[in-house]
């Protein structure tokens, strides 16, 4: 609609779409035209809109991420996650509710809604993966979720093993869970390179295998002989995978056992997330587990369930509120 009205793109941005639509607004004034664009467009946004005076927050109807709002004295912040507040040391205020607008400018807060809430789907990636383990989500700690995420993997795939290892860094809380319930010592059997950064989101397979080459090396001294469990958060494209395992097992171990603290995913995300098509994700592509531990080189391959998923996420919640699981379970929360 917009190109056909002369907008002229300059980027492959979803966000792009919002300037032009507040540009093209037949309102006069930010305070006026920012609402009315957010009538407009649906799916996933957490939006902060800056002009020299002004500043919008927003949250989309769904609640499909989080968008906290903090304070220095009289002063606001906006942030996707609580962690980000405390290193300004601003103090936590509220959480912005779905469909909520706030205005913030000279003359204080304007708040509003650009939609009813509906049923609110927060990402239940945000708690295996996305967001930062001293972040707090709804009440709820993240670091303490992933340890409960990783306790309820060990009651459900339990092995004999000698040393639990995570895959850093978004897997180490997990992997203290695993310890803590099987009993099996924690040790930090593979070193993280601190200058690298995500690899699966890297655009091309090549530079996919070089991030990982690069980020990740296994200590021999604590992983040589030794039955390992190996507990990441996901598996995605499935190759990083299969790095990890090979450099686990070319440290000496006799065995590596992987498990993971979320269920398969076989659905892409449509909510502001670079994955794969569903045809390329590992876990549509092999038939059971067992097919896929064989294709990473490791000796079992265990997921955790949906259900345990919902258990260790899914406490306060109530007929007005769920989380997406989308990516697991091909239930979408809007259209697509």
């Amino acid at each position: 609609m917009l190109q056909q009205q002369g907008s002229i793109f300059q980027t492959t941005t979803d966000t792009e779409i919002i300037a032009h639509l507040i540009a093209r607004s037949s309102k006069k004034h930010f305070a006026e035209s920012a609402p009315d664009m957010l009538k407009r467009i649906d799916g996933s946004f957490a939006l902060i809109i800056m002009t020299e005076k002004q500043m919008l927050i927003a949250l989309d109807r769904h609640g499909l991420r989080p968008l906290s709002l903090g304070k220095i004295g009289e002063s606001i912040i906006a942030s996707s996650e609580t962690c980000a507040l405390n290193t300004v040391d601003a103090k936590f205020w509220r959480e912005v509710e779905p469909g909520e607008w706030l205005l913030i400018d000279e003359h204080g807060i304007q708040t509003g809604r650009f939609a009813e809430k509906g049923k609110v789907s927060l990402c239940s990636f945000e708690f295996v993966y996305f967001s930062r383990p001293d972040s707090v989500i709804q009440g709820r700690s993240v670091l303490t979720i992933r340890k409960e995420l990783g306790q309820i993997l060990s009651k459900e795939h339990p092995t004999q093993a000698d040393v639990v290892v995570a895959v850093p860094e978004s897997s180490v809380p997990a992997a203290i869970g695993f310890s803590q319930q099987s009993g099996i010592p924690y040790e930090m059997g593979i070193i993280k390179n601190p200058y690298t950064g995500r690899s699966f989101i890297e655009p091309t397979q090549e530079l996919r295998d070089l991030a990982v080459r690069l980020k990740l090396s296994a200590v021999q001294e604590l992983l040589k002989g030794k039955r390992v469990v190996l507990v990441d958060d996901s598996i995605v494209r499935g190759t990083t995978s299969k790095r990890i395992v090979q450099l686990i097992r070319q440290a000496g171990a006799k065995e590596v056992h992987v498990r993971i603290s979320s269920p398969m995913v076989r659905n892409p995300c449509f909510y502001g997330v670079d994955m794969p098509t569903k045809e390329e994700l590992f876990a549509n592509k092999h038939d059971h587990e067992r097919a896929m531990g064989q294709v990473i080189g490791a000796d079992s391959l265990a997921f955790l369930s949906t259900e345990g998923l919902l258990e260790a996420i899914d406490v306060d919640i109530d007929e007005t509120s769920s989380r997406c699981i989308a990516c697991f379970s091909g239930a979408y929360p809007t259209n697509i």
